[in-house]
């Protein structure tokens, strides 16, 4: 891979990375619902974009593999998808956890 594709793929990534979510008037600063049971809506909603943050999550470990086995690589740019990585598996498990009904022991 040429470093001119390679920092085209970097980039292409981190402008879909940039774009923002929709937070819902009734949810937290996080973007989650605030202690009450999930319409059908805002579960199809979640369910939908948990999808769409898997996928970006794949695909940002894909990009940071091929950045890496090429070997002429932008440290700055890796570090960026790495970081974006980890705030797509944290907002992940935020999803996955309000999906999750409370269960009271």
């Amino acid at each position: 891979m040429s470093g001119a594709l390679v920092d085209a793929v970097g980039d292409a990534l981190l402008r879909r990375a940039r774009r923002l979510s929709i937070v819902a008037p009734d949810q937290g600063d996080d973007g989650m619902a605030m202690g009450f049971e999930l319409s059908p809506e805002e579960v199809e909603t979640f369910t939908a974009e948990l999808a769409r943050l898997r996928e970006e999550h794949r695909d940002l470990d894909s990009a940071i593999d091929a950045l890496e086995r090429v070997g002429a690589i932008n440290q700055i740019q890796v570090q960026r998808l790495k970081k974006r990585k980890l705030y797509l598996k944290d907002r992940i498990a935020q999803i996955e956890d309000a999906l999750t009904p409370d269960i009271i022991a």
